[in-house]
């Protein structure tokens, strides 16, 4: 036992749980915390963001990215409050991420003194996890219970601390009790269910295996078994790259984020097997389709799909289970069209990529961003058309990784992720993508990669629009009011802050930096009235025309017929 200040202790149990950085801003109301994150910064870095709302989001960020708890702090206040969106993506990710917010010191409290507010209830929806200590001697415990509580219910945990507490000396034993973070699961899987399932994709004619990031750590399995049964892969955006993305039976994603073969395939498919994913659009698919759904939650069977059979169960575990039975069907005409529809699909997206004569085109920037990058690189991906362009063209086939707001879709979150990328793993490059809308959200903490020496690249794909509102807006035939922005020298504002900045206008200035963009309305894959089957001409041939799909594009019913 020695005595030491409570906040030097919270910054023990920090670093007993292996937290190595922590993001905030320090002020009155939690200086003696940060004191103490003094007292411990052997070990425990403290990056000072310009927001704590950045701040927020880079710790969500490292949580999806490792797996790993992310930490933030904000003072009492205006501090807690610009924690929240961050705190949000974390609680709609299921991401573990702690915030430890300040407070007024406890003999003012209840008084009505300078920014004291009862936060407790601010918490209370976001967080699975919130209280408010009331002795030095609760401080560190309580951060070790939150984070337990943290890890245990993925979500956000909130320890709120009145500075004066965290400044006194308090009898201090390390918490001996196992760090322990991960969560085995081990589901029981009939053989009935296995069997049934095998006998299911026997009978299918055109069967669709579906992945989300349940399938994370299968990569082997997913592409075993869509070889083994002969069938294509679509994923959740967020379980995009558990299948290597170049592979000839990866779809893609289907939706705005999405491709036309993923579109098609989930039209004409007659048994979608849904794995490791709550996709929320599956609410969509034709009403014709059987689903078999496996997951590891009892909570998400059935919530977004009617499903005709329910498997609780660990996604890895379960497509070993099945590959197992070593049940190999013959090759079959839907998977090849699948296969060439894919081609021609990332065909057609080199081909625009090579095409500047209007203007510098989103497709070519990331044809750029995938020969720049390297087979370790972690990608922060912000919010709006720039996620259309990254997913369906980032390389996600080697050991890339990438991180994106997923359920709350914030915009502003590519540059905090890109930090979160750099601190979690500093050997690996980082490129961060954004929109100009997204960007100038957060853009002040560029200063903050410089400030640490982090070496990112961050790419603005300027169009001055909010983009993925107006493409909303031309559907519903709405006047394009309110969604143009004000453009700015973006590169001049990173030179102004010490950071390299560098502007693309043609595709010959492209290998040297990636900053202006015309604004194009990327292609909605949510919705491809391609099928002559299904839609007249006239219908399809506009739809072909808005979006330059007017070569090497067959729909997936064409192919078939072609295919003897």
């Amino acid at each position: 036992m020695a005595k030491i200040k409570a906040g030097q202790a919270l910054a023990q149990v920090l670093k007993s749980w292996d937290i190595d950085h922590i993001y905030g801003i320090t002020a009155d109301s939690i200086n003696n915390t940060v004191d103490g994150l003094y007292q411990e910064r052997a070990g425990l870095k403290y990056i000072q963001v310009r927001h704590e709302e950045v701040g927020a989001l880079a710790a969500t960020a490292d949580a999806k990215l490792t797996g790993k708890i992310g930490v933030s702090f904000g003072s009492a206040g205006p501090g807690a409050t610009h924690l929240f969106n961050g705190l949000y993506d974390a609680k709609m990710d299921h991401a573990p991420v702690l915030a430890l917010v300040g407070q007024s010191s406890t003999e003012v409290m209840n008084t009505n003194f300078f920014q004291e507010m009862n936060q407790d209830p601010m918490f209370v929806d976001v967080a699975v996890f919130h209280k408010q200590v009331v002795s030095a001697d609760q401080i560190p415990y309580v951060v070790d219970e939150a984070i337990r509580a943290a890890y245990a219910q993925k979500g956000p945990a909130v320890v709120i601390i009145p500075d004066n507490l965290s400044g006194q000396e308090i009898d201090y034993t390390p918490i001996k009790t196992p760090k322990i973070y991960q969560q085995p699961v081990h589901s029981a899987i009939a053989d009935s269910a296995i069997t049934d399932t095998i006998a299911a994709l026997k009978a299918a004619k055109h069967p669709l295996l579906w992945i989300g990031r349940g399938a994370a750590g299968a990569r082997q399995q997913v592409v075993q078994f869509s070889e083994d049964f002969q069938v294509p892969v679509v994923a959740a955006v967020p379980g995009t790259g558990i299948m290597p993305s170049d592979h000839p039976s990866f779809m893609g994603s289907m939706g705005r984020l999405g491709t036309k073969p993923a579109f098609e395939v989930a039209q004409k498919a007659d048994l979608i097997l849904f794995v490791g994913t709550n996709f929320p659009f599956a609410r969509f698919w034709p009403n014709n389709i059987k689903v078999i759904q496996v997951n590891n939650n009892p909570e998400d069977l059935g919530k977004q799909r009617d499903a005709d059979m329910a498997i609780l169960a660990d996604a890895k575990e379960f497509l070993d289970t099945i590959l197992a039975q070593n049940v190999k069907l013959p090759a079959s005409k839907w998977l090849k069209a699948a296969q060439k529809d894919k081609a021609n699909w990332d065909a057609w997206l080199e081909k625009l990529s090579k095409n500047d004569r209007d203007g510098l085109r989103a497709e070519s920037v990331m044809a750029a961003i995938k020969d720049y990058a390297a087979d370790n690189t972690v990608f922060g991906l912000d919010v709006g058309n720039n996620t259309e362009w990254a997913i369906r063209q980032i390389p996600l086939n080697r050991s890339q990784k990438f991180t994106l707001s997923g359920w709350f879709a914030t915009m502003g979150y590519g540059l905090p992720a890109g930090m979160a990328a750099k601190l979690s793993y500093p050997e690996r490059p980082v490129i961060t993508i954004s929109g100009d809308g997204g960007f100038a959200m957060v853009m002040q903490d560029l200063i903050t990669e410089v400030k640490y020496e982090m070496p990112i690249v961050n790419v603005v794909l300027e169009n001055k629009s909010f983009g993925f509102i107006q493409h909303e807006k031309i559907v519903a035939n709405q006047a394009p009011y309110g969604i143009d922005l004000q453009g700015a020298n973006w590169a001049g504002i990173a030179e102004n802050m010490g950071a390299i900045g560098l502007t693309a206008t043609d595709l010959p200035s492209l290998t040297k930096a990636f900053a202006k963009i015309v604004n194009n309305d990327p292609v909605d894959t949510s919705f491809m009235p391609l099928d002559p089957q299904i839609f007249d001409e006239a219908t399809i041939k506009s739809f072909r025309e808005q979006y330059e799909l007017t070569d090497g594009q067959p729909a997936l019913s064409e192919i078939l017929n072609d295919l003897k």
